[in-house]
């Protein structure tokens, strides 16, 4: 038995997706655009590590709608949300509840080494799209005014979080991720971190201030 139904599925994203469009404004990061690259990803990523890519699509579309309820929030501030639309979409409240576990498993800032298979394929998707190369270059701004936080408080969140994982070795949890995108996350984390030290400039802080 599917544990997911591609009618359900279908019915989380046009929940999903009318949400992210009346929240547009306010989620220029992590809008339609973000959930889709994820969806995608995602999606790969568990048909390579044999994981229920139905169960991972799903979570992948409502991975992120805590940006819904609260600012600058974590993924356990959606669960009401995220369960809300899980139901209304038909699905079991036994598989609602697993996927509403991969998602918090999956949250870069509590995620380890041993999660489950369905987590690891999340956690790869959205991880990646930290990682692209255009990302602090086109969508960083975004971030920060979509979370109200500080040019230093975000290379501080990126450093902090991820880090550690990158040099413990699970940065990406999928051999073929890893070799293929390892290259762009140690770039992506010594740009915030050279970032973070220029902070500590006062000219630079106030050639911030100038131009802000």
């Amino acid at each position: 038995m599917v544990a997911v139904p591609r009618a359900s599925i279908d019915a989380v994203e046009r929940s999903v997706h009318r949400l992210c469009t009346q929240a547009a404004e306010s989620l220029p990061f992590h809008g339609w655009h973000h959930v889709g690259f994820v969806r995608t990803k995602a999606v790969e990523f568990a048909e390579r590590n044999g994981s229920d890519a139905a169960v991972v699509e799903t979570a992948a579309l409502v991975h992120d709608v805590n940006y819904i309820v609260a600012r600058n929030s974590s993924a356990a501030a959606g669960r009401r949300l995220r369960l809300e639309i899980l139901a209304v979409a038909g699905v079991a409240k036994p598989v609602a509840g697993w996927i509403d576990r991969i998602v918090r498993e999956a949250e870069m800032a509590v995620r380890h080494r041993e999660i489950s298979l369905e987590a690891q394929a999340l956690s790869d998707a959205d991880t990646l799209f930290k990682a692209l190369p255009v990302t602090p270059v086109v969508l960083a701004h975004r971030y920060l005014a979509e979370n109200g936080v500080s040019l230093r408080e975000l290379a501080e969140k990126i450093v902090g979080e991820q880090q550690d994982v990158h040099d413990d070795g699970y940065y990406f949890y999928n051999p073929q991720a890893a070799a293929t995108y390892t290259r762009w996350a140690a770039a992506n984390l010594q740009l915030w971190q050279c970032i973070r030290e220029s902070l500590d400039d006062p000219t630079v802080e106030q050639l911030l201030r100038a131009v802000s």
